[in-house]
């Protein structure tokens, strides 16, 4: 009976079977296909296992440390996997990660919980003058990734000291807007980088401080375990199937990597709590133009692998149309399911089109 209860309260544990099965499949000769499904199937409930050890944490820390907390690990277990991935020199996949969990976020996620909150409860309402926040932020984290790509073509060719110089300056500037976000959120409640289950952290914890630790300790060490598992298995799939890098990097890394995430968004969404849903698509991805990419950045050169902030025309195209909609969107305070359904159905159609456009 414990045992189903708590299967009810975290659904998400029941894919920590993967972890075997993946193991297996890695070293009984399997196929690749079969060590890569397996170890994309891991990380979903690891990444949970994390926010659920910060989240307790958080209550020990205080409120305030809390978002804090929330805002830096939001995003590890994507953050392993690039890293995995830059370290095997797939900067392109890398670089489709970063735009797939930015649109994911603010597209299909967002999308996804207006469906499920305004199907059982109508027409929704959240805060406009934070989505106004939203609006401007999103819009200087997207020009910080569009200004570099449009400014290199007059620079250089990628990989040229003066388009790298342009692209750790630019990750200095972000990394200071984020901080700055950070500090205004440890200073007024509700910021747009920062989020919490109901504007702060719970009043008890789920787990004791030492129980927390371990488990963040390990979930950690078994997402990158996981990630290696995973990169290493990329060659292999793309090869056999004729998938990309590109598309693996632009869809399923971000949904796998913020999966636990995103699962929240839909279900507080569907208990009627927009304002939150809106707070955690949307900080998620505040949190990986702001804070992943440019650490990116300046990690990939100790690696051996400089990443540079240059998209390509397609994905700068789907960056500025997730962020159009977002605010169109938002605007007005209010969600219903006709507006979440136009919002998935442009994710739809730009993962079908980068879909074929590699495919071609």
């Amino acid at each position: 009976m414990k045992l189903i209860s708590f299967l009810k309260t975290n659904p998400l544990t029941v894919f920590l079977a993967a972890i075997p099965l993946a193991l297996l499949a890695r070293y009984t000769g399997w196929g690749a296909l079969w060590v890569f499904v397996f170890s994309t199937v891991s990380i979903i409930p690891l990444a949970s296992l994390i926010g659920k050890a910060t989240e307790s944490l958080a209550v020990y820390t205080g409120p305030k440390i809390g978002g804090l907390l929330n805002a830096t690990l939001g995003n590890a277990a994507e953050l392993i996997i690039t890293l995995v991935a830059i370290r095997a020199g797939y900067l392109e996949l890398v670089k489709a990660s970063i735009t797939g969990s930015i649109i994911g976020n603010i597209l299909l996620v967002l999308g996804v919980a207006m469906i499920a909150g305004g199907v059982k409860h109508g027409t929704q309402r959240f805060d406009q003058k934070q989505s106004g926040h939203h609006a401007v932020m999103l819009t200087l984290a997207v020009l910080a990734l569009v200004i570099p790509s449009f400014f290199s073509h007059a620079i250089g060719e990628e990989g040229s000291l003066g388009v790298e110089i342009l692209s750790l300056g630019v990750a200095v500037v972000m990394i200071l807007l984020y901080g700055l976000g950070l500090f205004y959120s440890l200073k007024i409640a509700n910021s747009p980088v920062t989020y919490s289950e109901e504007g702060q952290p719970a009043h008890s914890a789920e787990y004791s401080r030492k129980t927390a630790i371990m488990m963040l300790a390990a979930a950690t060490l078994a997402v990158v375990f996981m990630s290696e598992l995973l990169v290493g298995a990329i060659e292999a799939v793309v090869t056999q199937f004729g998938i990309s890098e590109f598309f693996l990097g632009i869809i399923l890394i971000p949904v796998v990597g913020n999966a636990a995430e995103h699962f929240v968004a839909v279900q507080v969404a569907a208990r009627n709590k927009m304002d939150l849903s809106v707070e955690i698509a949307i900080s998620s991805s505040l949190q990986i133009a702001l804070f992943v990419a440019p650490v990116l950045v300046f990690i990939s050169l100790f690696m051996g692998h400089p990443l540079t902030l240059i998209f390509n025309s397609f994905e700068l195209m789907a960056l500025g149309a997730g962020v159009l909609v977002t605010i169109m969107v938002s605007a007005d305070g209010e969600s219903n399911w006709m507006e979440g359904t136009a919002m998935v159905a442009v994710y739809a159609i730009l993962a079908l089109a980068f879909f074929l456009l590699k495919a071609a």
